[in-house]
């Protein structure tokens, strides 16, 4: 088996929910970031992509009918060009760039371009379909932007408890302070607005035709701990999480272009990283923030490396309290962990997500010179995935 490597890897800047972005279709922003990551392989000829493999988390919308295929199309890439689109909720776009490297490991595809998008702002309400035609009685429209809906009455009621009582929970079981949660996300505002000042995103965010966004809209430089203590809980009148120290609902895509050592001739410069370990974990519904915890222990595993090893961790950051707690379980220096910011600041666009963590982890490695990084993310219904990726620059620890 060969290797697969990244080559190039882009995202739009995330916007808030009903802000910058959310005029942009989500086939549309998908299109540009497709046409921008490609633009970093500018002797890359189209035919000689294998497949497109994208993430989406909600599909119920204008994102239906296989989003990856759809945007490939838009963003006038060959119609020869085959497309898969998956939903592993919000590590869809991490998952889309796991199976595309082991398209390549098997031999089945030399290049793939991978990713996902997700619009929280266009996502519809719908209707349940009723078995009978005029039914008396009222129907409810029911949102599909986030968490549980239409549940099916035979799950126990334990595990479909809103994400952000599930994660009450993990704060009872791993009794970590509000004080630490609100210091947690002041600390990814002000390295965000400090990587965005720094230039550290300039060539990874490309443009969104009709969107003058340029810059994650979320992000809030003035935030402290102090500012941040003075929000209310949201999901208990004596709870610990506030809109402060979670993520937000958010627009974006993001993607990764990957490919096999040989393909570098035809991409036309050297791959940057390679996938080394791959990991994904399962635990019950409602502690689904932990799962990262065992899913990147397996994908250091596989890779044959340990924590001692790893300079540079991106941990996609749903809530605070479960990013302490996946921390704080590993063992390692917390600031080697989303030291860019991280998604309390930019924002987490589900089916973005993914995409956005592989390629900032992949510029922080190249750019701190550190030699191995995780990439890891908590996926809603108990879930987790994982990616180890080895700097090809450096001989570093």
């Amino acid at each position: 088996m060969s290797s697969a490597y990244v080559y190039a890897a882009a995202r739009t800047a995330f916007g808030k929910l009903g802000g910058g972005l959310a005029e942009v279709r989500p086939d549309d922003l998908a299109a540009a970031v497709m046409r921008g990551t490609l633009a970093k392989a500018p002797g890359l000829d189209p035919t000689r992509l294998d497949e497109v493999v994208w993430g989406n988390a909600n599909g119920a919308g204008e994102e239906n009918r296989n989003v990856g295929r759809m945007s490939l199309l838009l963003a006038g890439l060959p119609v020869a060009l085959p497309a898969t689109t998956v939903n592993r909720l919000c590590g869809s776009s991490l998952d889309a760039a796991m199976i595309g490297s082991r398209s390549i490991e098997t031999g089945d595809a030399e290049v793939v371009l991978t990713g996902g998008v997700e619009s929280m702002s266009r996502a519809p309400w719908i209707l349940p379909k009723p078995s009978k035609a005029y039914p008396v009685g009222d129907v409810t429209a029911v949102s599909t932007t986030l968490g549980w809906r239409l549940v099916n009455p035979s799950m126990p009621a334990e595990w479909t408890v809103s994400l952000g009582e599930a994660n009450e929970l993990l704060q009872e079981r791993y009794a970590i302070s509000r004080e630490r949660q609100d210091a947690f996300a002041a600390r990814s505002h002000q390295l965000a607005d400090a990587a965005w000042s720094d230039g550290f995103y300039d060539d990874l965010v490309v443009s969104v035709p009709g969107s003058g966004l340029a810059r994650d809209e979320t992000v809030r430089a003035g935030s402290s701990p102090e500012t941040l203590s003075r929000l209310k809980p949201v999901f208990r009148s004596n709870g610990t999480i506030t809109a402060g120290n979670a993520s937000s609902l958010n627009d974006g895509a993001s993607a990764v272009l990957l490919g096999s050592e040989a393909a570098a001739a035809s991409i036309g410069s050297a791959p940057l990283a390679r996938i080394a370990g791959r990991g994904a974990h399962a635990l019950e519904p409602q502690l689904f923030g932990f799962a990262p915890v065992e899913a990147a222990a397996t994908a250091l595993r596989r890779a044959g490396v340990g924590w001692t090893q790893v300079g540079a961790v991106e941990l996609n950051e749903a809530f605070a309290v479960q990013s302490l707690a996946c921390v704080d379980a590993w063992g390692i220096d917390p600031e080697i962990v989303n030291a860019r910011g991280g998604a309390i600041a930019i924002g987490h666009p589900l089916g973005a997500s993914g995409g956005r963590i592989l390629g900032t982890l992949v510029k922080r490695l190249v750019t701190e010179k550190q030699r191995w990084g995780v990439a890891a993310i908590c996926i809603g219904v108990g879930q987790a995935l994982a990616v180890v990726v080895e700097n090809l620059s450096t001989d570093g620890r």
